[in-house]
């Protein structure tokens, strides 16, 4: 019995050992655990601060780097601009050519000012200040003996100017400036190496800090995960809130998108019912003159008086030459212009249709393609119409044949040009108009387009009369643009 009892007592205390081991194994776990994230924390801490440090000591070696080379960059400025003065003076010297005289110029302008700028960059380096500064009056003495040389040479005293050259100082001078600056330069350029090689250790240190802010970055990554998984959960719900919105705004554009195709439909429906509205209210206009025409011919047979006939006769042919204009008018487009090609074509084949006394009188015309406004269309129509009917009426007595013909054209200064030329019987004088109805409407009629008839003799014998109407396309594309 005491045997088994010991027996247990010891299992009990294996157990008991086992439970503590393992207690004590993720306790040890979760210390270390938090003992990794503590040292990633300071490691990543650590590196920061060295990063951070090691930038502002490469910012630094950056701003030496850039401050030695533009002093290299100004003292070889400065060699190169001396040079350039003493071969410039030479050159003046030996040959009297104004362009060397020219370049001296030029380079000994900018010699002061680029010690000055030397000297302020040298400002913060004793020794390289005290440098420039040896030099200043060598520079000085030398611009003086080279602009001496010049002054004599450019009084024409050029034996004088030689022998000042040839003394020797000058070039002793510029062997001495030229040395310093030399010196100078070789100074910086040990200055640049020796920052070079510590940006390179620098750098070096600063890899050294990055891969220890990358290791411990990588730690800590896995503490991140969780947070991140978290922030995608929340993308995701926002982004199924974005499709659905999505979706409402596409429904809302597709019913705007149905509401404005609505609207276009019913506005060119709209167009099209009042560009019938127009075409037909020229149509009627057209056919109430043409009747009032045929009332004008009913009363002509009625008439017993040969002037009262011939004053109905003429206002019948104007009525219908109006008529024909308004029932020959169809609008473009913009419901506000006219082609005059189409428009006077078919007014003076109507013309020729019902006054040319069965083919008698042979009717053309040729009509450019000229844009014209509804409103200056019709007058341009009555217009062609009682030059037409006047050289019907005029210019063929008796029964004569003969032909007619009607041109619309840009002259070389691009003004339209209406001409009407018949092969009748002419005028004895075309300079004088009779100072008829007829001629007064003409001229009424141009003068709306700032144009003025002219009446010539043609070489067959009839008449020419020729209107610049500059007012015409002025007129149309006015109202077009308005």
């Amino acid at each position: 019995m005491a045997v088994g009892i010991r027996a247990v007592d010891g299992m009990s205390a294996v157990a008991e050992a086992t439970e503590k081991s393992v207690e004590a194994s993720l306790a040890l776990r979760r210390s270390a655990r938090r003992v990794a994230i503590w040292v990633s924390l300071g490691l990543v801490c650590l590196a920061a601060l060295a990063s951070l440090l090691l930038m502002q000591g490469i910012g630094r070696q950056i701003s030496d780097v850039v401050e030695s080379h533009a002093m290299r960059t100004a003292a070889r400025e400065l060699t190169h601009a001396l040079s350039q003065a003493e071969a410039s003076q030479r050159g003046f010297l030996l040959t009297a050519d104004p362009q060397f005289l020219e370049r001296y110029q030029q380079a000994a302008s900018g010699i002061d000012s680029r010690v000055e700028a030397l000297l302020a960059l040298t400002a913060d380096d004793p020794a390289q200040s005290l440098r420039v500064a040896g030099i200043t009056d060598d520079i000085a003495g030398k611009m003086a003996e080279m602009e001496r040389a010049v002054e004599l040479a450019r009084t024409e005293r050029a034996n004088e100017a030689q022998s000042l050259t040839q003394t020797g100082m000058g070039a002793r001078l510029m062997a001495e400036v030229n040395q310093t600056l030399e010196d100078f330069i070789a100074e910086e350029d040990f200055k640049l190496a020796a920052r070079n090689e510590e940006m390179e250790q620098t750098r070096i240190g600063l890899v050294v800090a990055l891969i220890a802010a990358l290791v411990a970055a990588a730690i800590l990554a896995y503490a991140l995960l969780s947070r991140t998984q978290r922030q995608v959960s929340d993308l995701a719900r926002s982004h199924r809130g974005l499709l659905s919105q999505n979706e409402v705004l596409e429904a809302q554009v597709a019913e705007r998108t149905h509401e404005i195709e609505a609207a276009r439909a019913h506005a060119e429906r709209e167009r099209q019912r009042v560009e019938a509205l127009l075409q037909d209210t020229n149509h009627r206009v057209g056919n109430s003159l043409a009747t009032v025409s045929s009332l004008l011919a009913l009363q002509v047979m009625r008439s017993r008086s040969d002037e009262v006939r011939d004053a109905l006769e003429a206002a019948r042919l104007r009525v219908h030459a109006i008529a024909s204009a308004h029932r020959r008018l169809r609008l473009g487009d913009d419901l506000e212009s006219a082609s005059a090609s189409e428009f006077l074509t078919a007014v003076i084949e109507d013309i020729a249709a019902t006054q040319t006394d069965g083919g008698r009188i042979a009717l053309s015309s040729t009509i450019e393609p000229i844009d014209v406004s509804a409103r200056d269309a019709t007058t341009l129509g009555i217009l062609v119409g009682e030059l037409v009917t006047n050289a019907l009426k005029h210019a063929f007595p008796g029964g004569r044949r003969g032909a007619i013909d009607v041109r619309l054209f840009r002259d070389e200064g691009g003004t339209p040009v209406l001409e009407v030329r018949d092969d009748g019987v002419g005028m004895s004088d075309p300079a004088a108009t009779d100072g008829g109805l007829g001629s007064l409407i003409v001229r009424q009629l141009a003068g709306q387009f700032e144009g003025e008839p002219r009446y010539e003799s043609t070489t067959a014998g009839g008449v020419a009369i020729r209107i610049a109407l500059p007012g015409l396309t002025g007129a149309s594309q006015a109202q077009l643009e308005a």
